[in-house]
């Protein structure tokens, strides 16, 4: 090989290259024939490479990790190798003499192998996140964002050691230097860092998987998690929009999170009307007779009318007066009747609470309040059964002779207070 530099040197020599010059384009020569020759069968081994595990592939499970491991451009990255390390062997016999070309040359291979090297354990690591994310039980964890973690930490060792060799310096004294402009870089890779930090808490403490209905109020996100990455977490709102936040954000700040809804298998309804309370009164006999002959009350009044007159009876009252005593009013008639009826509704899931109850009376009236569980957690079922029996509910008040508390629409109230005050 020397002697084939020497005689390649003169050749050039006789062109009108200096002797210098004429060394080191023929050493840049032979590199570069060398190279030349090096890829061309690198192609030939990565072509029956991926043939071969082509046939292993069809032949065998093609589902199982080791297959996916398999892909060919996991093979193709393998192949690589064979051109840097053929060059690191070759180069020191061929060129015994250390120039600063040769030196370059040596330290291009082997940052050509570390980048290889780094790209097939990216490799790999898409391989563990295709084949896990194919799991039943892991299909809805943030495993990207993992992915992409492990790609960054890789990545950044891969840095730190393709610069000390460069600069001809061992990997600790380079992190060492790093380490002094950390600040720095804490201040340029912020996000990165939080993101990191984020998407290992959720993830480990099972705070989020992709597939959550989440509700994020300082950020307006409401709606169904299509991705969680290393930076951000994809939120599709139920208007369709796409809503992204960075992970920290779900950390920092708190958000609603109601898969503990779907998994329960019931769906809070939560709602109250507002009844006129100057409607509300002492039961008459007439009105105990007409609301004993109701299906959802028979047995109820049958027994509260036994015990209210035994109490009255047996304590000497003076029943002439409603006042005295004990007596049922229309409003506790009409809760019991609304707490049966919820009882004798399919959709409504009873084993769970179910109850109706008085709020805070306020300025427009006497809030009652209806709190039950839908059995069916899907958006349209849910909507479509409180409805029903608000429905009913609006429509039997009057049978109590209840009524709902309503502002006057359509009228101007300080016009008609004047009219009132002239009056």
């Amino acid at each position: 090989m020397n002697e084939g530099m020497q005689f390649l040197s003169e050749i050039l020599q006789n062109f009108g290259f200096s002797e210098t010059w004429a060394g080191v384009s023929a050493q840049i020569i032979v590199l570069f024939l060398l190279l030349v020759i090096l890829l061309s069968i690198e192609l030939v081994i990565k072509k029956i490479a991926v043939n071969v595990t082509g046939k292993i592939r069809n032949r065998f499970n093609p589902t199982s990790f080791f297959f996916d491991a398999l892909s060919p451009d996991m093979i193709r990255s393998v192949a690589q190798l064979f051109t840097p390390f053929v060059l690191l062997t070759i180069i020191p016999l061929a060129f015994p003499e250390k120039t600063g070309l040769i030196i370059f040359a040596l330290r291009l291979s082997m940052v050509y192998i570390i980048a290889v090297i780094l790209r097939f354990i990216t490799f790999i690591m898409e391989a563990i996140f295709d084949f896990y994310s194919r799991k039943e039980e892991f299909r809805d964890r943030p495993l990207r964002g993992l992915l992409q973690t492990g790609q960054t930490i890789v990545l950044i060792i891969g840095i730190i050691i393709i610069i000390s060799i460069f600069i001809g310096e061992k990997p600790i004294h380079v992190f060492t230097g790093i380490g002094a402009s950390a600040a720095v870089l804490m201040l340029v890779f912020q996000d990165s860092i939080l993101g990191v930090v984020s998407g290992i808490q959720l993830s480990a403490n099972d705070m989020l998987r992709v597939g959550d209905w989440i509700t994020v109020p300082s950020y307006g996100a409401d709606g169904t998690v299509l991705e969680v990455s290393l930076n951000t977490v994809k939120v599709q709102n139920f208007d369709k929009t796409i809503t992204t936040l960075p992970p920290y954000a779900l950390i920092k700040d708190s958000f609603h999170n109601w898969r503990g809804m779907f998994e329960s298998g019931g769906r809070r309804v939560k709602r109250s009307i507002n009844i006129d309370m100057t409607s509300v009164q002492f039961c008459t006999p007439e009105m105990l007779d007409r609301f004993s002959k109701i299906d959802l009350l028979k047995d109820y009044m049958k027994e509260k009318e036994e015990d209210i007159t035994h109490y009255n009876t047996s304590h000497n009252i003076d029943q002439t007066i409603p006042i005295n005593g004990r007596q049922q009013t229309n409003l506790g008639v009409f809760r019991h009747y609304l707490t049966n009826y919820l009882h004798t509704i399919p959709g409504v899931k009873t084993d769970f609470l179910c109850m109706v109850r008085q709020l805070q009376p306020t300025e427009v009236g006497i809030p009652l309040e209806l709190y039950f569980f839908s059995a069916d957690t899907n958006w349209l079922v849910y909507e479509a059964l409180q409805a029903d029996v608000f429905d009913h509910l609006l429509a039997a008040i009057d049978t109590f002779e209840l009524r709902v508390f309503q502002t006057p629409t359509g009228t101007d109230i300080n016009k008609l207070g004047s009219q009132i005050n002239k009056a």
